[in-house]
């Protein structure tokens, strides 16, 4: 495999990129200067130190050498911290945070749970045990209230949101918490990180609110 097969390989790895995007990319890595390449591999040889992950909610930060252990949203004591809204993926925060609307805190699950996996089977990229973790020491701290899941409004995103639910329904009845959903202000199959700032602010103004039995 050539150089430029593997680099379209990995290009085609990233979420979301297709064989014809992948090639794209790598065609245009070809059309810049030495001094572009070298600042693009430089970066990419960085990204791990100068970005960390937050060990609260598990959103990727800048940490700019002050060598921080979590993201400023955490951090932020002006923030909401009795509404915890679990997202899939880190670029979900940015997407609500553009909104304006949620002054609360977030946790990042690390994906979704696919309709068709076998749902005995524990998924290892989900951070259940760290959500688990989360939850028990804010109920402790006597500071969460409502648990909103927001994931995309897709077959997967739905059946994530069971599951999620289904792990922390001890803790939910147990502690009287409330759980709600993004409101249809999203329309269904769509992805959250792509909605605007306008959908997003309905969707949240208009959450659903599960009803406990």
């Amino acid at each position: 495999m050539t150089p430029l097969d593997k680099l379209i390989t990995y290009f085609e790895r990233f979420p979301g990129t297709g064989l014809r995007q992948a090639k794209r990319f790598a065609f245009h890595v070809l059309t810049l200067r030495p001094d572009q390449v070298q600042e693009l591999a430089g970066l990419i040889t960085s990204i791990q130190n100068s970005v960390v992950e937050c060990t609260t909610c598990h959103r990727f930060f800048s940490d700019s050498g002050i060598r921080q252990t979590e993201c400023s949203i955490c951090r932020n004591s002006n923030r909401d911290h009795s509404k915890l809204l679990i997202v899939s993926r880190d670029s979900d925060i940015e997407a609500i945070e553009r909104s304006g609307v949620f002054d609360g805190v977030y946790f990042v699950l690390g994906g979704t749970i696919s309709l068709l996996s076998n749902s005995s089977q524990h998924p290892e990229k989900v951070r259940t045990s760290a959500l688990k973790a989360l939850v028990t020491d804010k109920i402790n701290s006597k500071t969460l209230k409502e648990i909103i899941l927001a994931f995309s409004i897709n077959p997967d995103g739905e059946n994530t949101s069971r599951y999620v639910e289904s792990q922390l329904s001890e803790l939910i009845t147990q502690n009287n918490l409330e759980v709600s959903y993004l409101g249809r202000g999203l329309s269904t199959g769509s992805e959250l990180e792509y909605a605007d700032p306008e959908t997003i602010k309905n969707a949240l103004a208009h959450r659903t609110h599960h009803e406990q039995t």
